[in-house]
C-alpha cells in the first residue's frame, strides 16, 4: 500500500480542483479565455445586480468583491479562513469569500454587508441591533459578524446565549466584543419574532 503524504493529498487535490475547474471553465463561455493572460469571462450576481467580470480563474470571491467591484464591506483578515472577517452569503447561507472561488460563485445569490439595507438606506435589523448595544470596538471584524448573525438568526441557532456562542464561534473579535455581540443577536432575533 502507498504511503500517503502530505505532498500526496495536495497534488491530489490540485488534480481534483483541475478536473472540477474544467466543466465550469467550459460554461457561459469561459472556455474562450484568453491563453495570454489566463483569464475568464466572469458573471457574478452580487447582492442583486449582475457585474461581467473577466477574471484569474484562481480570484476569491473577497478578491473580486474588494478588489473588482469596490464593495470593500467584507474584510480580508487571516486571507485563510480562520477569522470570519470575509463572511458573506451566497444563496443565503454564510460563506468565507476568502476560501470561495469567484469562478465557482457563478449563478449565485452573492449578498454582502453593503446589500443588508434597504433600498431607502434603513438599517437590516442586526446593524441596528449592533449599534444599539455597542456590539463592536475598532469595527474591523463588523462586517463579517453582522453577516453571520444574520445567518445566526435565519437558520434558528440562537435559542440560548450558548447556542449564539457556538453558532459564531467562527467569527472572531479582536477586541473581545463577544457579550456585546450575543446582546445584539438576541435583540435583533426578538425584532424578528415580534414582526
Amino acid at each position: 500500500m502507498p504511503t500517503v503524504t502530505r505532498r500526496t493529498v495536495l497534488t491530489a487535490g490540485a488534480a481534483v480542483a483541475g478536473v472540477a475547474l474544467d466543466p465550469l471553465m467550459a460554461r457561459e463561455g469561459a472556455g474562450q479565455a484568453s491563453a495570454a493572460t489566463g483569464s475568464a469571462p466572469i458573471t457574478l450576481r452580487v447582492n442583486g445586480k449582475s457585474h461581467q467580470l473577466v477574471l484569474d480563474p484562481r480570484t476569491t470571491v473577497l478578491d473580486a468583491l474588494r478588489d473588482h467591484l469596490h464593495l470593500t464591506g467584507s474584510k480580508k483578515g487571516c486571507d485563510q479562513g480562520q477569522c470570519g472577517a470575509c463572511t458573506v452569503h451566497i444563496n443565503g447561507e454564510r460563506v468565507l469569500s476568502c476560501l470561495t472561488l469567484a469562478i465557482a460563485a457563478q449563478g449565485q445569490r452573492i449578498e454582502t454587508i453593503e446589500g443588508l439595507a434597504a433600498a431607502d438606506g434603513s438599517l437590516h435589523p442586526m446593524q441596528k441591533a449592533f449599534i444599539d448595544q455597542d456590539a463592536f470596538q475598532c469595527g474591523y471584524c463588523t462586517p463579517g459578524q453582522i453577516m453571520s448573525a444574520v445567518a445566526c438568526v435565519a437558520e434558528g441557532h440562537c435559542g440560548s446565549d450558548a447556542d449564539i456562542q457556538e453558532y459564531m464561534s467562527g467569527n472572531l473579535c479582536r477586541c473581545g466584543a463577544y457579550p456585546k455581540i450575543v446582546a445584539a443577536i438576541k435583540q435583533a432575533r426578538g425584532q424578528r419574532e415580534n414582526s
